[in-house]
């Protein structure tokens, strides 16, 4: 099977779409797929083509602020940069799936999300809002975004790095899209946790609380925690395989 990689703009968004020759102009599930902080879309493509070889058209987008769509310094203010990307990967997510479905390459509604660290908090964000999403994978996420700018917070106040004493009400648009403050918004969708026990950048705590809260629960009945035991904040070759067959079983 020959896997192609077709760089476009999609309302403007760069992408790569990663789909097989064969099926570049059929109806397909989609995936769309979020790369992480500081990271670009390309970055995502091994991960695209195990995905794209089980009959998945993938979507890579650069997040705003990143890739192609990098215009200059981060802010100094700590976590403002971070949480705009997000904000605009939430915010252009319709954009991208209304192309395709305007197009009918969306087979039978089988729409997927998926990421990496920030793409990971984009996944968990997507969830709270968006019904339509059939399955998803977050990958070194936390579907707690309110506690991790807690966190950043208390960090940059010891480190005496300047933070507004507004920035929790500048971002106060992330409760909405929190989905440990809204777990039922899983719905029973399949929906796969991975993370790493020794995550230096996102705490795998936050993950593990979040899936022990959640587990006997009926609206998570579909949903799976997988430990990384002594992994960091890495997502390797083997794991990216167990993401393919997680979307070719559950949106295929």
């Amino acid at each position: 099977m020959k896997i192609i990689i077709r760089h476009r703009y999609i309302k403007k968004i760069p992408v790569l779409e990663v789909v097989s020759e064969e099926n570049k102009n059929s109806t397909l599930p989609l995936v769309i797929y979020y790369h992480g902080w500081q990271s670009a879309k390309e970055l995502s493509l091994t991960q695209a083509r195990k995905l794209a070889k089980k009959g998945i058209r993938v979507i890579l987008p650069d997040a705003m602020n990143h890739g192609e769509r990098k215009t200059g310094p981060i802010s100094p203010i700590p976590s403002v940069t971070f949480w705009s990307s997000i904000q605009y990967n939430v915010i252009e997510f319709t954009q991208l799936v209304r192309h395709f479905e305007k197009q009918e390459l969306i087979e039978d509604g089988k729409i997927g999300v998926g990421g990496v660290s920030m793409g990971g908090i984009t996944t968990c964000a997507l969830l709270t809002q968006h019904p339509e999403i059939k399955t998803a994978a977050c990958m070194m996420g936390t579907p707690a975004p309110q506690k991790y700018i807690e966190r950043v917070m208390e960090r940059a106040s010891e480190m005496e790095f300047f933070v507004p004493k507004d920035l929790p009400l500048l971002l106060s648009w992330v409760a909405n899209y929190d989905l440990s403050r809204a777990p039922e918004t899983l719905a029973e969708r399949p929906v796969l946790f991975w993370h790493g026990t020794k995550d230096p950048k996102i705490p795998y705590e936050d993950v593990a609380d979040f899936y022990q809260m959640i587990e006997d629960k009926p609206y998570a009945k579909e949903s799976k925690f997988m430990t990384g035991e002594g992994e960091g904040h890495l997502v390797k070759g083997e794991m990216m395989d167990v993401v393919a067959d997680f979307f070719e079983k559950e949106l295929t």
